[in-house]
């Protein structure tokens, strides 16, 4: 194992003009959601999917499913359920 050990981000990073900066959870999750908005309202609900993951919990799973049916409005999500 190296002995060098590099940083860890402790805040979310935002890209402005080619840079990141430091941002709030608020503003990154917020920056997230418009940007979530933006292309589905330019190219509709099917632009978007997610891909879940077998090795969490169900309820996990489920919340998952339900964001992804009832907030962006389609049923473009999978998991590795079926292997």
């Amino acid at each position: 194992m190296s002995n060098t050990r590099k940083e860890r981000l402790t805040t979310p990073q935002i890209r402005e003009n080619g840079k990141h900066r430091p941002a709030s959870w608020d503003e990154a999750l917020d920056r997230v959601a418009a940007g979530f908005r933006r292309e589905i309202e330019k190219h509709g609900p099917r632009t978007f999917g997610m891909f879940s993951c077998s090795k969490t919990t169900n309820e996990l799973n489920y919340v998952a499913q339900k964001f992804v049916r009832s907030v962006i409005g389609t049923n473009n999500i999978d998991s590795c359920n079926r292997t």
